[in-house]
């Protein structure tokens, strides 16, 4: 037994079937021989019983029971049915028992070997097997009746048990060429079962498809990069740890569909296929993730897609604040470029000698300067907000725009809770109005104030607008109108929208003379815990409050010009 456990799968698989087959084949046969044996009996009884039944009704043998020597009339009689049926004996007795005929003559005048006071005394036939003076025989015993119906002896014929055993083997040829028949078609189908299965594993014993088994699980469930498996129906089929926490699954969701997990269309898009692509960024949860969608075939035929899912989300915000750094520096190299223009115009002055006109020009300069940003500081007394403004006003400065700061704006310090995620919204926001500015110039006007329920933003310009049906499309992540360039697109305006709701906030756009973008962020403390908290249902197209919505609202009236306060970057 243990060599065969140690032999190989396909081995295994021959013998266990084989020993099915034997047993199946061997019970049958069985079963069969049982049967056919149970019906013999059952056959030769009712034959020996009709049999004795014949002879009690003949009237010659009711005469010979008054005559003074019976057995001279009832021997012959019983010999000539004996050999005229082919039973093994036929035997008549009278009243006690004893016999008048027998195939033996020395038996006449004795008793019967069996009992047979039940067909004496009830009258009834009877049925069954006994061992006589002749050996065991299947019987059948009837009652001789007189002319007045008294019973006045018995019939009893017997088939021997080996005449039935005769009969019974000459049915077994039949039954054993079948039963081999069906041995050799078992063992041909067994052993092509067994080179089916053995192609199916690729010639792999079980230990080592328990091995790939465990290498594949320690595989998976070891890489960092999210794995999640669909089939064709769109149904999970496996997903691995590190997907788990980036979307937010558990085990019970294998074998779900996409249709019923919570996830945000976007995301439901991607791994459905419906947009398709390489390296298709998504906004889910806090998180930004990079997702790619192969499918899978199995011996050339699709089985179903793998999706592999990449966290870039401290990648794209220290890209966004590369972004952030490279506009700083593109504000300082313009200011260096004006300031040594300036210093060129002092120098010539001196040299021309007009002093006078040289301390007169460096004054205006540093007055204007001044006042431009105690202006803004006066307004906006966070000082990371501040600077953010400066820095976008020299680079609109540089992009031949002009940015301005409403009158309306007021922020308090301390009051725009985590400077970061101001930053990241004001500065997308501010981004995106001086994008829609390339080429053509023109006013971003930016209103920063703080109230009871957080950080009020509102970012204006004078551009071409936003098309009515993509208002709710640009907040969407991987839409974007401009031409592609290296790096993720799309990105700034749905991180706004991550961060307004994140914190419980919104963000919209409305066109107004250009296109408007209001946004609320509240301070983190006053989001009772829904920082960390993502709901699917609200990352769906237009999840946000509506345009009507409460707070923040944008009067276009203010818009209109002169409505702020005339605070013009410095040229």
């Amino acid at each position: 037994m243990r060599r065969i456990m140690n032999a190989s799968l396909g081995t295994q698989l021959f013998v266990l079937q084989m020993v099915i087959v034997f047993l199946a084949v061997g019970g049958t046969a069985g079963v069969w021989v049982k049967h056919t044996r149970s019906q013999l009996d059952w056959q030769y009884q009712q034959r020996a019983l009709a049999i004795a039944e014949s002879v009690a009704g003949l009237p010659q043998v009711r005469e010979a029971f008054r005559r003074s020597r019976p057995e001279l009339i009832l021997q012959p009689i019983a010999l000539g049915v004996q050999a005229a049926t082919g039973a093994d004996y036929v035997v008549i007795a009278n009243r006690q028992q004893i016999r008048y005929a027998h195939p033996n003559s020395v038996e006449i005048g004795r008793k019967l070997s069996t009992d047979a006071s039940e067909v004496l005394n009830t009258g009834h036939t009877w049925t069954g097997v006994e061992t006589g003076t002749l050996g065991r025989s299947l019987r059948g015993k009837a009652p001789i009746f007189d002319s007045s119906g008294r019973v006045i002896g018995l019939t009893s014929v017997g088939v021997l048990q080996d005449t039935v055993d005769d009969q019974l083997g000459q049915t077994l040829p039949p039954l054993l060429w079948t039963v081999l028949a069906v041995l050799a078609a078992g063992s041909a189908a067994t052993g092509l079962i067994a080179r089916r299965v053995r192609r199916q594993t690729f010639g792999l014993e079980p230990r080592e498809i328990a091995a790939l088994l465990e290498q594949r699980e320690g595989v998976l469930h070891g890489v960092k990069e999210g794995v999640l498996a669909l089939d064709l129906q769109g149904k999970v089929t496996l997903v691995n740890d590190a997907a788990r926490d980036l979307i937010g699954l558990s085990y019970h969701d294998v074998g779900r569909n996409l249709r019923e997990m919570p996830l945000s269309s976007r995301m439901r898009d991607v791994l459905n296929g419906v947009d398709s692509g390489d390296d298709r960024l998504v906004l889910h949860r806090d998180r930004v993730l990079v997702l790619n969608r192969t499918p899978v075939a199995v011996r050339e035929r699709q089985s179903g897609w793998v999706v592999t899912l990449r966290d870039r989300t401290e990648l794209i915000r220290l890209t966004e604040e590369l972004d952030q750094a490279s506009s700083t520096a593109d504000a300082l190299r313009a200011q260096a470029h004006e300031f040594a223009n300036r210093m060129h115009t002092v120098v010539g002055l001196l040299e021309l000698g007009e002093h006078e006109t040289a301390v007169d020009y460096i004054t205006q300069i540093s007055e204007d300067y001044g006042r431009y940003a105690s202006g803004i500081r006066q307004k906006v007394a966070d000082p990371t907000l501040a600077a953010l403004l400066l820095a976008k006003s020299a680079e609109a400065a540089e992009r031949g725009a002009s940015l301005v700061l409403a009158e309306d704006s007021r922020v308090e310090e301390g009051m725009i809770g985590d400077p970061h995620d101001a930053v990241l919204v004001v500065g997308n926001l501010v981004a995106n109005a001086l994008d829609a500015l390339d080429e053509i110039g023109g006013t971003v006007e930016v209103s920063v104030r703080t109230e009871a329920d957080g950080l009020h933003v509102r970012v204006g310009d004078s551009g071409p607008g936003i098309i009515p049906d993509l208002a709710e499309e640009v907040f969407r992540e991987g839409f974007t109108t401009k031409i592609a360039h290296s790096g993720p697109r799309g990105l700034g305006l749905a991180l706004t929208r991550q961060t307004c709701l994140r914190r419980g906030g919104w963000v919209r756009v409305h066109n107004a003379g250009g296109a408007v973008f209001t946004a609320l962020l509240p301070r983190r403390e006053d989001v009772s815990g829904a920082g960390d908290r993502w709901d699917a249902r609200s990352a769906k197209r237009g999840g946000y409050e509506g345009v009507n919505g409460i707070g923040g609202r944008w009067d276009a009236r203010t818009a209109r010009p002169g409505g702020h306060e005339d605070v013009e970057t410095p040229k």
